[in-house]
């Protein structure tokens, strides 16, 4: 993607928080007609021994995606985090025009299916450990034969990150704009709070220093 120098965030903690925190992805691959096919879906961001980075997900065995996966594995996931709009009335000139600030990051990713259902029950605890970890007992109390059709339903999969950037776009080059940004974003809609939450991580919101003339 379009990555100006002063929005590349090069930190991977920044990265892997920002997927931890907002898990539903984009997976998009090249179909059979060689068009982009995208498919919506909750990912597992874990780092594995060494620093490798995998995304664990399924999806429904009559979605084509995991064929896809299997004829070309190499994909791209994306992650959006946090977006909202920013009015140029946080400028002390006029002479400013609007935005959008976010935060998202993309993957280059290596596919990897997870058939055997074992795995794939391992992966779906993941995903519940995740998201809902007090419907563990009930999964298990669903019975073996109830659980074995709802695993024949989907195909999982293991995306091992190859590449990765995060940008985060937060309005660093104006500095003159930051306090009244992190105002405006901290009285906001919840992306915008967020979006606040974000800039006093990055330290963004300290006024900017008066020029000292002779």
């Amino acid at each position: 993607m379009y990555m100006p120098p002063q929005f590349n965030a090069k930190d991977p903690a920044i990265a892997l928080a920002l997927m931890r925190a907002h898990p539903f992805a984009s997976l998009i691959s090249n179909d059979d007609e060689g068009l982009p096919y995208v498919t919506h879906l909750p990912l597992v961001s874990e780092q594995q021994e060494g620093g490798q980075l995998v995304l664990l997900g399924h999806c429904a065995k009559p979605n084509p995606h995991w064929r896809h996966l299997q004829a070309r594995p190499q994909a791209v996931v994306t992650f959006l985090g946090p977006h909202a709009y920013l009015s140029p009335s946080v400028y002390p000139d006029l002479a400013r025009v609007p935005t959008w600030n976010y935060l998202v990051v993309h993957c280059t990713v290596e596919a990897r299916l997870i058939e055997e259902p074992a795995a794939k029950d391992a992966l779906l605890k993941k995903l519940i450990g995740e998201h809902e970890p007090g419907y563990a007992q009930q999964w298990r109390d669903l019975g073996e034969e109830f659980q074995l059709k709802m695993l024949a339903g989907i195909v999982g999969f293991e995306l091992r990150v190859s590449a990765l950037q995060c940008k985060v776009k937060l309005n660093q080059h104006r500095r003159e704009s930051h306090a009244a940004m992190h105002a405006v974003y901290s009285a906001g809609t919840p992306d915008e709070k967020a979006l606040a939450v974000w800039m006093e991580r990055l330290g963004m919101t300290a006024e900017a220093p008066v020029a000292q003339g002779s």
